[in-house]
């Protein structure tokens, strides 16, 4: 990142150094110059993407269960178990959606499900081995709290899981379950869940057995300026030891039928927060922009913001929805005209953010 002085307009002006601090962070995240701090996230994703190219990926999140333990405030998607509308995806189920997928081109599934006790360790190496032998497609599975859960629940540790996991056949770990890392806020949102350091811990675990991840921020509940910067120098702190997060994705909370009233989070200052991101981790090489929350002319704009990378196609997504948020799928053809309309290069891209091919 240069040494050089940035003014906002409004008169503020900001020295960005080899690495922003907290203070500084803090005062553009509540500078009221929105497009002062999104000229300078472009400027850092120029620097690390000088060749104008945005990426997307093609697969499906699979959500192999809604039966959860945690009861997240946040959350719309959970069912009790016994509950109506409860259930564990069958096999065939799951292979039927991998078989779309890979026939719609795709190269990777996103597999995550609730804390279910119902579910040994024995369910997930025989899924992950079993998909592994049937399909070649990459696995981006299980957040941290749900590799917690099964570590805790078989009397193993984290890293003996996480070894288990990639021998069966994990490719990736997804950063759900991070929320906000101040546990302050976890404990009002999401009190039943994993701490910050835990989920920060698992995440090590996984960098160090050499699988990367994405990492992830949900704002607009009940957290304030200073714990979104928190989340991020956190993030940027591991990253430092490890260099395993392959993407950063912050979102915003989507409110109807959970149990929070959220701050409210609107369009800029959603692309406030993505550029900051920009700016705070840059040790992170990717930035998404979330479309399934914002929409895909968000999604658009966010290109101009910091962010590289438009996600997933998601040919299929129940977690958002189930919150009252239902952005349609976004098909290959329809991705590429967004990033060509936006000024960008569109390219498909595997896990790793290896490109595949390039749309002309």
């Amino acid at each position: 990142m240069a040494d050089k002085k940035n003014t906002l307009s409004g008169g503020d002006e900001i020295k960005l150094k080899s690495r922003i601090n907290k203070e500084e962070a803090l005062s553009m995240l509540k500078s009221e110059s929105l497009l002062g701090i999104g000229r300078i996230a472009d400027g850092v994703r120029k620097s690390k993407h000088s060749e104008n190219t945005v990426t997307f990926i093609i697969d499906r999140n699979i959500n192999y269960t809604n039966v959860c333990v945690s009861e997240c405030r946040f959350c719309a998607f959970y069912k009790k178990k016994g509950a109506a509308g409860a259930y564990i995806l069958s096999k065939k189920e799951i292979f039927d959606k991998i078989k779309e997928t890979k026939d719609l081109s795709g190269t990777q599934i996103l597999l995550q499900g609730g804390l279910n006790p119902d579910i040994g360790i024995g369910y997930y190496l025989d899924l992950l081995s079993e998909i592994k032998e049937k399909f070649d497609i990459h696995i981006h599975a299980f957040s941290p709290p749900e590799i917690i859960y099964m570590a805790d629940a078989n009397g193993i540790t984290v890293k003996e899981t996480v070894r288990l996991l990639k021998e069966a056949g994990l490719g990736s770990v997804p950063g759900g379950g991070a929320e906000i890392l101040v546990d302050r806020v976890r404990k009002k949102i999401s009190p039943n869940k994993i701490d910050s350091e835990k989920w920060l811990g698992v995440m090590e675990e996984v960098h160090r057995a050499g699988l990367n991840s994405s990492a992830t921020m949900m704002f607009g509940t009940v957290e304030t300026d200073e714990d979104i910067i928190d989340h991020l120098v956190k993030l940027r702190r591991l990253q430092d030891r490890t260099g395993g997060f392959k993407a950063f994705i912050p979102w915003s909370f989507q409110s109807k039928n959970t149990a929070l009233n959220p701050r409210g989070v609107y369009g800029h200052y959603y692309l406030k927060v993505l550029a900051i991101s920009r700016i705070v981790l840059d040790n992170f090489d990717n930035i998404q922009a979330s479309w399934v929350t914002q929409g895909a002319k968000m999604g658009q704009v966010a290109l101009s913001f910091g962010a590289n990378d438009m996600g997933s196609t998601m040919l299929e997504e129940n977690v958002v929805k189930a919150a009252g948020t239902s952005n349609n799928a976004v098909d290959e053809k329809t991705m590429v005209k967004l990033i060509k309309d936006a000024g960008f290069i569109p390219a498909q891209r595997a896990n790793n953010y290896e490109i595949i091919k390039f749309y002309k």
